[in-house]
């Protein structure tokens, strides 16, 4: 008997939060959803949204690129539709994630960054947003090994309904300098 009043009580407990948290992951939208009382922007990552098998690349110490790792790459919404977080579970076991928020008063993506390689006192922010030929391109200060001013750019594209390819490069402040340090491969699961 306790156990049908509690199975009872959780139903109702499930229902009163997907009325109060409509755009919460829930059995019918497992990843969430955008909630339309938010800026239309919040769909910028509608496509990522999911899980995806991925193949990482990175260079080395060296320079040099290292071996592929797998992983998967998970992105769904939160806060009630109003953000989207991504997740990573590499092969190798370093793990790393963002929280995205979009502001509407700059108009930018703000996405915070951690992993489980370091603990930074303050997470490392990227800005940026989605372009007109559907990247999104997002930027953070970053001096070359020389001391030369530049970003770590990251770049989404080749953005479809079976993947994407992701690209993490150190571009000097005009980008007319380009050097790749890390791609990542996606396919939907």
């Amino acid at each position: 008997m306790k156990f049908i009043i509690s199975i009872l009580l959780l139903g109702i407990c499930l229902e009163v939060n997907a009325q109060v948290y409509p755009y919460e992951a829930s059995p019918n939208a497992p990843f969430g959803l955008p909630n339309p009382n938010t800026p239309a922007q919040i769909k910028d990552f509608q496509a990522l949204i999911g899980e995806c098998n991925c193949k990482s690349l990175a260079r080395g110490a060296d320079q040099s690129w290292g071996d592929t790792t797998a992983m998967i790459w998970r992105f769904k919404y939160i806060m009630n539709g109003k953000a989207v977080q991504d997740e990573t579970l590499k092969a190798d076991g370093t793990h790393s994630g963002s929280i995205r928020q979009f502001n509407a008063d700059s108009a930018k993506w703000y996405v915070h960054y951690y992993t489980t390689g370091s603990t930074p006192n303050s997470l490392p922010t990227w800005e940026g947003g989605k372009m007109e030929d559907g990247k999104i391109i997002l930027y953070r200060p970053n001096k070359a090994p020389n001391g030369q001013e530049g970003f770590y750019r990251i770049t989404f594209y080749d953005i479809d309904k079976k993947g994407f390819k992701w690209i993490g490069e150190w571009v000097d402040t005009k980008e007319t300098i380009e050097y790749p340090l890390w791609k990542i491969f996606c396919k939907k699961k």
